[in-house]
């Protein structure tokens, strides 16, 4: 009996190493951003003020892990209501450029003509942390009422 206890534990540790969860990847990935923007958008529905703030709350580990985070702004102004970054509150994102790309309007363009809970998505080069050459990363974005969330992550 204890050799299969044994096999199976060591079964199940080499399945869970094998899908990433114990290996200690270093970058979220495109199911775990969507799932994330999925249940973003769900707080929101549920009590927007509450939802803005956790995801701007660093410690809230249901909205930042790794490299995700729930980013959002409002439909009208443009204006950071949630980001990883408290300082970028307020701060209209149709202004942001990366490599003189105005990823930014790019951001806002696409969702803000989306209907309200459709996930649209954009893709743009930014450099992983730690690193200067920029790669490739997506933006899942959505609707909800007057706010427009996303969660991107390297691709």
């Amino acid at each position: 009996m204890k050799k299969t206890t044994l096999a199976f534990v060591l079964l199940v540790f080499a399945a869970l190493w094998s899908g990433g969860l114990l290996a200690g990847e270093p970058f979220g990935t495109a199911e775990q951003a969507r799932a994330m923007l999925d249940a973003a958008a769900a707080a929101l529905k549920a009590d927007q003020g509450k939802a803005l703030a956790a995801f701007s709350d660093a410690h809230n580990k249901d909205f930042r892990d790794r490299d995700l985070f729930v980013y959002c702004f409002n439909t009208g102004d443009g204006k950071f209501t949630a980001y990883e970054l408290p300082g970028l509150i307020g701060a209209d994102i149709r202004q942001f450029k990366l490599y003189n790309e105005p990823m930014g309007q790019r951001s806002y363009d696409v969702v803000h003509d989306a209907p309200e809970g459709a996930v649209v998505s954009i893709d743009y080069q930014m450099p992983k942390p730690g690193e200067t050459t920029p790669s490739p990363k997506r933006a899942l974005e959505t609707r909800v009422g007057d706010q427009a969330c996303g969660v991107s992550y390297f691709k």
